[in-house]
């Protein structure tokens, strides 16, 4: 199973967790932007992690996306909807979920909602 995981910058360790568990498990993470972070990224630079970044999703089967999300994060979530790609929608807690948090496209139905810690989320994306 190939995947892709947005999230926010402040999320990048719990990204490469996810990763590392299920590479563990034989899947393959289409592109890992969270390899490319620096103090001194040029616009350049911005347009070609974009690029790899839109060429992740399209080649994933299953797009992740970690809350509390990032800038780039809704428009990742976006493209994987507009792709029709299986999204599961990962939380630590409902508070992402409540009312006064969430965003209308979370409500979606072919989006699955994960509460729990990260390996609890991880165990229910495996399945």
């Amino acid at each position: 199973m190939k995947f892709y995981i947005g999230s926010g910058f402040k999320n990048c360790e719990l990204v490469n967790y996810y990763s590392k568990r299920l590479e563990e498990n034989g899947w393959k993470h289409t592109y890992n932007w969270t390899e490319n972070i620096s103090n001194d990224e040029t616009i350049e630079d911005l347009i070609e992690y974009s690029k790899l970044e839109q060429e992740g999703i399209k080649d994933a089967d299953v797009v992740i996306i970690l809350l509390p999300a990032g800038r780039g994060t809704h428009i990742e979530l976006g493209m994987a909807l507009a792709l029709n790609k299986k999204i599961f929608l990962c939380s630590a807690t409902e508070d992402e979920f409540s009312i006064e948090n969430t965003v209308n496209f979370y409500q979606l139905p072919n989006i699955i909602r994960l509460v729990g810690t990260a390996e609890e989320n991880i165990k229910e994306i495996k399945n």
